[in-house]
């Protein structure tokens, strides 16, 4: 497990471009300089949006502790959270607003639900 690297999530963060391009939401941008590394920005707005990944954040819906190593896992997935959370915290005392969706949004079913949460969110 050790040898194995991260690529980032970039076949989510592909499927988020492709939404917010379908429904004409622009402004935002991607690899901007911010705490936590947020996947996009809406910088007009002070918007961070991070995509977590259902598995490494210990997604409430669709989270299953894996059966070998599970000491390992329970604290890697607690820290991923934690660290989620002091991000947000540091962000939101630099006036940044902190949005988080998770992996199975992205799914068709929840496309209409998520582009309303997302129009919502840039008033």
């Amino acid at each position: 497990m050790s040898r194995i690297r991260s690529h980032g999530n970039l076949a989510t963060e592909l499927r988020f471009v492709r939404l917010l391009k379908q429904s004409g939401i622009v402004g935002w941008r991607r690899h901007y300089q911010l705490i936590g590394k947020p996947d996009f920005v809406f910088t007009k707005f002070r918007l961070a949006i991070f995509v977590d990944g259902c598995f490494w954040h210990g997604c409430p819906r669709c989270y299953r502790e894996p059966k070998s190593n599970r000491i390992f896992w329970r604290n890697k997935i607690e820290a991923n959270r934690k660290r989620a959370a002091t991000v947000k915290r540091e962000l939101r005392k630099f006036g940044w607003r902190v949005f988080r969706i998770w992996q199975h949004e992205l799914g068709y079913k929840n496309e209409a639900r998520l582009l309303r949460r997302i129009r919502h969110a840039l008033i």
